[in-house]
């Protein structure tokens, strides 16, 4: 009998894209999928939720806190003089900072703006002994005032790496127009404080304290 021949017939190989490697097979280092992303998002968030974390510790620490708001602000008045320039990012951070003072001196809700808004005579804030004692709330809070100047420092100092912002001004003029301002702004701050019969500071203020529960030993005491 003769033998039957079968012919080999060649393995199809499936049609589509090319198999992804394992992978153990990929190049070390190279980032792998969506998840080098979500990486960094976490690390991001982590470094945010730490920094937050330092800052509000570090709240009721206000005199260490402006006491290091003074070392920075020393350090930058240093460079600037050491370095003979930069004057106009001197005088923005100066602007920037009568402004936030403005804030910190200025009630939360401002009491001739309520009465336009209301339409009475009767101030929110007591302008005789005898009216209802009420705390003065500020518009801008004491540690966000600290924490805007900080970063005003922080970036100022920055900015002197760069000499695109050292602009050459003839420094007098802009002391001038400073003090000029300082001076006009704090006038009408003082006259708005006088009419409304406002202090911006807890010093000598009225203050409230709860009655004391007698204990069992003063009880003893009187008997």
């Amino acid at each position: 009998m003769e033998a039957v021949i079968v012919p080999e017939v060649a393995e199809q190989q499936p049609e589509g894209p090319p198999a992804r490697p394992p992978e153990s097979m990929a190049e070390p280092g190279a980032p792998t999928g969506p998840g080098f992303g979500a990486d960094i998002s976490s690390r991001w968030a982590s470094a945010c939720r730490r920094y937050q974390y330092f800052l509000d510790k570090s709240t009721p620490y206000v005199g260490r806190r402006w006491a290091g708001a003074a070392v920075l602000a020393f350090i930058y008045v240093t460079r600037v003089l050491i370095l003979q320039g930069f004057y106009i990012v001197t005088y923005a951070l100066a602007i920037f900072i009568l402004n936030l003072l403005i804030g910190f001196l200025s009630p939360q809700v401002d009491p001739e703006t309520q009465e336009l808004l209301d339409g009475s005579s009767s101030p929110a804030l007591p302008i005789k002994s005898t009216d209802e004692f009420r705390p003065f709330v500020r518009r801008l809070p004491e540690f966000k005032f600290w924490y805007s100047i900080v970063k005003a420092f922080f970036i100022a100092f920055i900015m002197t790496f760069f000499s695109v912002f050292d602009v050459p001004v003839f420094w007098p003029i802009l002391l001038f127009y400073w003090v000029l301002l300082f001076t006009v702004t704090m006038k009408r701050q003082i006259i708005h404080m006088i009419k409304y019969k406002y202090v911006p500071f807890t010093l000598g203020k009225q203050r409230y304290t709860g009655k004391r529960v007698p204990s069992n030993d003063d009880l003893d005491l009187d008997n």
